[in-house]
């Protein structure tokens, strides 16, 4: 094991025990390799799948899962070839279409016909993605300021983004983070988790092709996006424009004061609630 590796995965061990709810670690192996999944919540509770941001890992939900796994079964998904405690196979993620034949191993290993899906940014993309090429299985979906869904990335986003993408450390990604937050007092588990998993050796980022307009006017699956206001990603305002002419029937809301970043914990109670009230309704 990396030093690199070493220091993330107990980065993630501290986070996580701030779920404030016992958690078990289940590994599916597949020919990607073997994926690590967070469960917690009670056994017989609805499952709900939790795909997070880029290089966050499954711990990044420590101020979600204590309410939202009272009653729903929480599966938290690393996903390979990124930090966190899944490990890479002998084929490598390369295609949107590997992600798509992923995640049904993912399903299948956990025994989910159709669960909810929840997704955080990149991990929200990568859920939409999902739940249009799979709508069978999925029976509803939360999207938590996804990217690359339904508008692109800002420019100045991209920019302050690029050091820590050329030359990854623990220092340059947590700088990020406090430019992206307005300097937003961070949890000081998860700020050294996020550093370290800037530092972690991982493959290139596999990321969904934007949806069509004609795909997403065919999306049957009752949808909750939930938008960071102050996010410094995208254009919010202009997402949830473009959400609501794409996705009519879904549940769009517009979070003030909130950024990209700091959306699972900054306004934790308001948007488990959201969540919660979203997936106890019933489907169509």
């Amino acid at each position: 094991m990396t030093d690199q590796r070493r220091r993330c995965e107990s980065a993630q061990e501290a986070v996580l025990e701030g779920w404030r709810l016992p958690v078990e670690r289940i590994e599916l192996t597949s020919e990607f390799g073997t994926t690590a999944v967070t469960a917690c919540g009670p056994r017989d509770g609805e499952p709900l799948v939790l795909h997070h941001s880029g290089s966050t890992t499954s711990a990044v939900w420590f101020a979600n899962a204590a309410e939202l796994g009272r009653t729903r079964r929480l599966y938290a998904v690393d996903r390979i070839g990124e930090a966190g405690f899944s490990r890479p196979g002998p084929r490598p993620l390369r295609t949107p279409a590997d992600l798509v034949e992923w995640l049904d191993g993912v399903l299948d290993g956990l025994s989910l016909s159709a669960p909810d899906l929840l997704g955080h940014s990149y991990g929200g993309a990568i859920a939409l993605s999902y739940a249009l090429n799979r709508p069978q299985r999925v029976s509803r979906l939360a999207l938590l300021d996804p990217t690359q869904c339904f508008a692109g990335f800002r420019v100045g986003y991209l920019l302050h983004a690029l050091p820590m993408l050329l030359r990854p450390t623990a220092a340059r990604a947590q700088r990020f983070l406090a430019w992206e937050t307005g300097g937003l007092e961070l949890d000081p588990a998860w700020g050294e988790l996020y550093g370290r998993a800037a530092e972690f050796p991982r493959g290139k980022f596999v990321v969904p092709h934007r949806p069509s307009a004609a795909q997403l006017a065919n999306c049957q699956t009752p949808t909750l996006i939930l938008l960071a206001a102050e996010s410094r990603t995208h254009d919010s305002p202009a997402v949830q424009s473009a959400a609501a002419r794409l996705l009519p029937d879904a549940e769009t809301v517009l979070l003030p004061g909130v950024t990209h970043h700091g959306l699972l914990y900054q306004e934790a109670p308001h948007v488990n609630r959201l969540i919660e009230e979203f997936l106890a309704k019933r489907r169509r």
